[in-house]
């Protein structure tokens, strides 16, 4: 992502007090720290580990007809 796409807003001071970026890289920056806090917890860690492991589970199409949706 070029960093054109990144725009710097700054009060009347000239200090920079705010960014806009693009809703991909948002969504990247906000993704991570959702990570980063759940792996803050011993037990989330255990479970995310775990959920990394599995190898069985349900096709999205069979969960939404047998939910009806």
């Amino acid at each position: 992502m070029p960093e054109t796409d990144i725009h710097i807003v700054s009060n009347e001071a000239g200090e920079a007090t705010a960014v806009i970026v693009p809703m991909a890289l948002w969504k990247e920056i906000s993704s991570e720290r959702e990570t980063a806090y759940l792996l803050k917890s011993d037990t989330m860690r255990q479970r995310l580990q775990a959920a990394l492991q599995r190898q069985n589970g349900v096709p999205l199409e069979d969960a939404v007809a047998k939910l009806g949706l």
